[in-house]
């Protein structure tokens, strides 16, 4: 049993013990030091000074707002409202001039790319890929896979009107000229098998007889992809010939699926969420990444 009727001096340091005892090991009953105290009760004047000036303390149906009223939401609307003032001088001068003009003023185009970039992110990069290296149905816009044009002009119009998208001025907006499903078109089994193989053959090619094949593409196919078959951006029929620019994948398995059951990719009309400025400065990183035209 501990007496505590009388202060224990440690001999080695001269320092009180607590007159704990453990297997002959005493506790020694060292005082903080000073610094370290006023540290730990200024932290508790700190705590206390929070409470009443930031929310702070759960309640019922919400907190205490603190006598500052500051949120982090309004921080952030705050933040977003500075960049917006901080953009303003460049993006007027977006909204004013033509896309031409943007990417004659190296100043203007810089940002516009900077710009787009951001704005790719959020809205496109889900479907094209962070880096618009695109995926399976879904265009490479690095590499050239363009199927309605890869000029300034084209990309701006398809950002804004889409394709198959409902809207009026957009590409095939009822979808009546995507690519047809010819098991429902007339073409046998057979047939699509054959047209198949000559389309197969134009990317990878074959010593096999392809000539029924390409026959049939020529009275059934050559209307939208061309007697080449170099495709036609009007239509939005890609060019079957560059192994490159398949959105679906050129082996025969693919093209039978795509022949028998048909393709009509979807393209956003983003002209009704994002202002003009936004589109252009889309359309002028899209270009950049080095597939435009």
């Amino acid at each position: 049993m501990v007496d505590h009727t009388h202060q224990d001096i440690d001999a080695a340091t001269g320092t009180p013990t607590t007159g704990h005892e453990w297997d002959g090991i005493k506790e020694l009953n060292t005082p903080l030091p000073r610094w370290w105290l006023w540290l730990f009760y200024a932290c508790i004047v700190w705590a206390f000074g929070y409470w009443i000036f930031y929310p702070a303390i759960p309640l019922p149906g919400g907190h205490t707002p603190g006598i500052l009223g500051w949120t982090s939401r309004g921080a952030v609307n705050a933040d977003v409202q500075d960049l917006v003032r901080q953009r303003a001088e460049f993006v007027s001068k977006i909204e004013k001039a033509s896309l031409q003009e943007i990417s004659a003023d190296p100043k203007l185009a810089e940002f516009a790319r900077a710009y787009g970039r951001s704005a790719f992110g959020n809205n496109c990069a889900p479907c094209h890929g962070s880096g618009g290296q695109g995926a399976v149905g879904y265009p490479n816009l690095a590499g050239d896979r363009w199927l309605w044009g890869g000029s300034l002009d084209q990309i701006a119009a398809t950002i804004t009107h889409g394709a198959r998208s409902g809207d009026p001025e957009g590409h095939d907006p009822t979808g009546a000229a995507g690519m047809p499903a010819w098991s429902k078109m007339g073409l046998s089994s057979q047939q699509i098998e054959e047209v198949a193989a000559y389309v197969a053959s134009l990317v990878n090619p074959t010593n096999a007889d392809v000539s029924a094949g390409q026959k049939i593409f020529a009275e059934n196919c050559a209307a939208c992809h061309g007697e080449n078959a170099k495709g036609n951006a009007e239509m939005g029929a890609p060019d079957l010939t560059s192994k490159s620019k398949w959105l679906y994948g050129s082996d025969k398995a693919t093209i039978v699926e795509t022949v028998a059951n048909g393709r009509a990719g979807q393209m956003p009309a983003w002209g009704a969420k994002l202002d003009p400025a936004t589109i252009k400065s889309l359309a002028i990183f899209v270009h950049s990444l080095g597939g435009g035209k």
